[in-house]
């Protein structure tokens, strides 16, 4: 290695660095760039002049290379969710005299057929997601589409990665909106059973009376037909029950005895059948308030609530909220066929003022009619819902004469259209004034 090292220059070095299969990256301890390929730049559509000395976390998305400087953990065949797609990366924390310098980067591969010389399993996941590249259609979810970087988003998705792979039941508490949805997928998508059925039942959509017929299936004595159920439907794969809460009690001891004896007996059938299902639950309400009500099993929920992931609503972790944000945005702009939509500053500051009782599928709804909305590819405050827009409406004085309360009011409202607004007829419009009496009013209050 020695004699190698002697006889190789630097620029030979570089020369193989350059022109190497691999994406190379390198950081110091404070995960700043020193060193990147050409070809990764390339890729990343950034010059290399701007790329050294930047954090790596500006210049490569989804990156771990400050996880392995923390951890002093080597990251290896790692799936990296970069631009679209998957990659798999290495990385590799740099010591010096037992001290960590930095960490060594590198993406191993970094297209479609390289992975297909991987296990079985690699390879049937990687043919998912060409399909969902080639098929809009495929909706399922991967853990690379919840947006944030949070503490509490963090953990939940570390935890995710670790019990993925196995067949306990999971059970996802959270407030309406808040995503459930995209969580279940993910731990679906990335177990041993991504291959097989992801079936999901939503127990507060389908009457109580349907239920069992909807879940366990039904024998047809008049022809002696069994329509499968949900639960046959997941066979080998995971059965997602949303909003388990509204499951009846009877329900919930057929479920429980379902898991415990990995078969199911159909409504109107004698005979039962093995089915290999995993379960993963939702609900937005949280279960161990209902067993005190008695409206959900105790033995039931220990079942499921070994592992619960207990996702904060979006008030609570608005330090996601711009990445969150800007994810929409550009869904909705390619969606819409437009290039570049942009939220105007006012727009932005109420949007992260508003304290979102919704959570995400509000910010999503908002957005998504918003593109539609905006006026020379900006939107304004005046793209956005009644109540967003009051929510923002500013304070006023309670106390002295009532006319003086009225004038301030009256102030702070055409303040706030006026900044919204350089169009004064359609203020004067919105507000049901003339357009004489709204310059009277503008002057009045000096504006």
């Amino acid at each position: 290695m020695e004699n190698l090292q002697k006889n190789l220059s630097t620029s030979v070095l570089a020369e193989i660095l350059e022109n190497a299969f691999q994406w190379f990256v390198v950081v110091d301890a404070d995960s700043k760039i020193l060193y990147i390929n050409e070809d990764y730049c390339s890729f990343l559509e950034v010059k290399r002049e701007e790329a050294i000395g930047r954090p790596v976390a500006d210049i490569i998305e989804n990156t771990k290379m400050h996880e392995v400087i923390k951890s002093g953990v080597p990251d290896n065949a790692s799936p990296h969710y970069i631009k679209g797609t998957y990659m798999l990366a290495n990385r590799v924390p740099l010591f010096v005299d037992g001290k960590i310098v930095g960490a060594f980067g590198s993406v191993i591969f970094r297209d479609m057929s390289d992975w297909k010389k991987l296990s079985s399993h690699v390879r049937n996941t990687m043919e998912r997601i060409q399909l969902n590249i080639e098929d809009n259609s495929y909706t399922e979810y991967r853990l690379g589409d919840i947006k944030g970087t949070s503490p509490a988003i963090r953990k939940i998705k570390e935890t995710i990665e670790i019990i993925a792979p196995s067949d306990l039941p999971v059970l996802i508490e959270g407030e309406s909106g808040t995503g459930k949805d995209m969580f279940a997928h993910s731990i679906h998508q990335l177990s041993e059973r991504s291959d097989y059925p992801f079936v999901k039942v939503n127990c507060a959509a389908i009457p109580p009376e349907l239920l069992e017929k909807e879940i366990f299936g039904v024998l047809d004595h008049n022809n002696g037909t069994l329509r499968n159920g949900r639960y046959k439907q997941a066979d080998k794969g995971t059965l997602y029950i949303d909003e388990i809460s509204a499951l009846p009690l009877t329900l919930q001891a057929k479920l429980l005895r379902a898991m415990q004896e990995e078969e199911i007996t159909p409504l109107n059938s004698e005979n039962s059948e093995k089915v290999n299902v995993r379960i993963v639950v939702s609900s937005n309400v949280a279960l161990s308030k209902l067993i005190e009500e008695k409206k959900f099993r105790a033995d039931l929920y220990y079942r499921l609530q070994a592992i619960t992931l207990s996702i904060p609503p979006l008030r609570e972790r608005m330090e996601d909220f711009i990445d969150i944000l800007n994810y929409f945005l550009q869904k909705f702009m390619l969606q819409a066929g437009r290039r570049h939509v942009t939220l105007a500053t006012k727009t932005r500051e109420i949007l992260q003022s508003y304290h979102w009782p919704g959570n995400v599928r509000e910010l999503q709804n908002i957005l998504q009619a918003a593109v539609f909305l905006a006026e020379n590819d900006i939107i304004l405050p005046s793209a956005l819902p009644s109540q967003i827009k009051l929510s923002n409406v500013p304070s006023f004085q309670t106390t002295g004469t009532l006319e003086n309360i009225l004038a301030e009011v009256e102030k702070k409202v055409l303040q706030s259209y006026l900044e919204e607004e350089s169009d004064k007829i359609r203020i004067a419009k919105q507000l049901g004034l003339s357009r004489s009496t709204l310059y009277e009013k503008i002057k009045k209050h000096n504006l």
